[in-house]
């Protein structure tokens, strides 16, 4: 297992988070199967799986209450692992790599309107009495909106990129880079809060700062959006994510193409961007259920 986890990490730049959880997901595979045969595991155990193995394992997941999704995600870890001991060791891993995920109905984005996502941005500054601290809140966020920045992404920025130039070069999830456009507002919200930070912008040191000096905590820009929706009226889901996600939908809403928004936002797959087409469709429907005349 350390020398598969050993092999994502090097070669397919797998996130650390990610490792943790597919290390959690084939132990609990594994220690299943030790009871599933009353034998400790060995490669031949694992030869021997059919798809009725499969399904046992997958039923007692079931049985335990991991959901749909859960179970979809333990079911990738184990075939990734099957498939990397099939090529390192001739293994034989058609049983598992034919078992089905269970069907799960994704989440979809829960972006905020135009108006409400400009409307934050505004509120934002309102909340700190400090001019640099509610510079720099406004700067986190107009980066998250404006670039379709993750929070981490942002607050993992370092003084080295000042200033602002038209791009961004981003490190994102597994240590995958992209170019991101820089938009005049952003570089204007920067160059404010760094004007005002009491912080000297020295290469090497976070852009964003808490007060007394460190890294800017995630959990801060969370309560200065939570703040901001409650004195707006918006739901619980605006949330810095979301902001994220209102950077997608307002894109593909003005005509944006799929897969130049799939760069900007860094996903490996474009299965995950298309889920802003099905958050388009669906609002599309409400508008056309409250403007289309009713007959009577």
């Amino acid at each position: 297992m350390s020398r598969w986890l050993d092999h994502l990490r090097a070669v397919d730049g797998v996130a650390e988070n990610t490792l943790t959880a597919y290390q959690r997901d084939l132990a609990g595979f594994l220690a299943f199967l030790t009871g599933h045969f009353g034998e400790s595991l060995g490669q031949r155990p694992l030869e021997r799986l059919t798809i009725s193995d499969m399904r046992a394992w997958m039923a007692h997941e079931r049985g335990r209450g991991v959901a749909a999704r859960s179970l979809a995600r333990e079911l990738s870890a184990v075939k990734n692992f099957a498939g990397w001991m099939a090529e390192r060791d001739g293994f034989d891993a058609t049983a598992i790599l034919a078992a089905r995920a269970p069907k799960y109905r994704r989440k979809l984005p829960r972006p905020l309107a135009e108006d409400a996502a400009k409307a934050v941005l505004e509120t934002v500054e309102l909340q700190s009495e400090e001019p640099w601290i509610a510079a720099r809140d406004v700067a986190v966020v107009t980066l998250l909106y404006g670039c379709g920045l993750r929070i981490s992404e942002a607050l993992g920025l370092e003084a080295d990129c000042l200033p602002l130039g038209e791009s961004l070069r981003i490190r994102g999830k597994g240590g995958k880079e992209r170019i991101v456009p820089v938009l005049p507002a952003a570089r204007e919200a920067v160059s404010r809060y760094v004007a005002l930070s009491p912080w000297p912008a020295e290469a090497g040191t976070p852009l964003f700062r808490g007060k007394r000096g460190g890294r800017l905590n995630a959990r801060l820009v969370t309560r200065v959006m939570e703040r901001s929706r409650m004195q707006l009226g918006l739901p619980a889901s605006a949330t810095p994510h979301a902001l994220r996600h209102s950077f997608a939908t307002h894109l593909l809403a003005a005509g944006g193409d799929l897969r130049a928004i799939q760069e900007l936002l860094g996903h490996a797959s474009l299965s995950t961007t298309q889920a802003y087409t099905a958050v388009d469709a669906e609002r599309l429907m409400e508008v056309y259920e409250m403007a289309h005349p009713r007959m009577g």
